[in-house]
């Protein structure tokens, strides 16, 4: 794991290569919105491509099969990092048996071999052995060359020269001794709602504890109550994701909920998203694998083992 968060600045030196069909976004030729199936890390980056690319309509599908709402205008994109997720396999099945506008990512497997099979477009992600949540680079540039979006990949090359994860790592690790015996609280604006959720994920799959996020300002409407009147939850440690460029309301917002929060006995760590959204989202992400990987090496756990759900895959077999 240690290796593989340094490593990351090396997806951004990928040419993604789609074989078998494109399809053509430009002038309201292309789908009417694009739905991305997949579960776990698979579909993180979906929230990154949503991020990039506001003019497309996206829609993430966390579940067997499709959206009821699925018309044969749209495109569906199926993403599976290791190719044999069922809920990815049963939405490609229902796109293709309905004979929808489908297209494949993942790093081989079965849906690799179903879509070659069938005819149906693929991206084959490279397989250099890393977990999926940990391939983030690799599942946005995919997306976005099933998109078309060139544009953005060649910003992404630009900011890989320049990216270094290990800059990050006396920050994440400092963080990750505050976070010692801690349930990780992240919060951010709605426009970031992608990478708070990242941080969740990161902080569950690799540091192996419970965690959890919510976005300004409808927190502010319901969960702070929970907080701020009985704190329930056992040594909430709170993440606000700090964004300048938010709405000032939002920032206000997260500024009043910081102090309330503290007044409360609570502890709050603010972490600043700055630069453009590459940089937003990937020196953000690079901060929370240190932090995830420290919390899981100081609580002598392997950061790369995912044996709790291979248990839980092979029951529901």
């Amino acid at each position: 794991m240690f290796e593989s968060i340094k490593k990351v600045k090396e997806q951004f030196l990928w040419n993604p290569e789609m074989v078998g069909k494109t399809f053509d976004f430009a002038h309201g030729k292309g789908p009417q919105k694009i739905i991305i199936c997949g579960m776990g890390g698979s579909n993180i980056a979906s929230g990154f491509l949503e991020m990039l690319g506001p003019d497309l309509e996206i829609v993430t599908h966390r579940s067997y099969g499709l959206p009821e709402n699925t018309s044969k205008e749209d495109l569906i994109i199926i993403s599976s990092y290791s190719g044999n997720t069922e809920e990815a396999l049963d939405a490609f099945e229902k796109a293709v048996s309905g004979g929808f506008r489908a297209l494949t990512i993942s790093t081989g497997g079965e849906l690799l071999r179903r879509a070659k099979e069938g005819g149906v477009s693929f991206i084959e992600v490279p397989n250099t052995g890393i977990e999926p949540r940990m391939a983030l680079g690799y599942s946005l540039f995919a997306m976005l060359k099933a998109v078309g979006d060139e544009e953005n990949i060649k910003k992404a090359q630009e900011f890989g020269e320049k990216f270094n994860p290990e800059i990050f790592e006396e920050e994440g690790t400092g963080l990750a001794e505050k976070l010692r015996g801690k349930v990780p609280v992240i919060y951010s604006s709605w426009a970031n709602k992608a990478i708070a959720y990242a941080w969740k994920i990161k902080f569950n799959e690799i540091a192996k504890i419970p965690a959890f996020f919510n976005v300004f300002p409808e927190l502010n409407h319901n969960e702070m109550v929970g907080f701020l009147t009985t704190g329930s939850i056992t040594n909430p440690y709170f993440i606000f994701l700090k964004d300048s460029q938010d709405h000032l309301r939002i920032q206000k917002r997260m500024e009043i909920t910081k102090t309330m929060l503290e007044k409360k006995g609570f502890l709050v760590n603010v972490c600043d998203l700055e630069g453009e959204l590459f940089e937003k989202i990937f020196n953000s992400l690079a901060l929370a694998d240190w932090a995830s990987y420290n919390l899981a090496k100081n609580s002598n756990l392997d950061p790369e083992d995912s044996s709790v759900i291979e248990e839980f895959k092979k029951k529901i077999k």
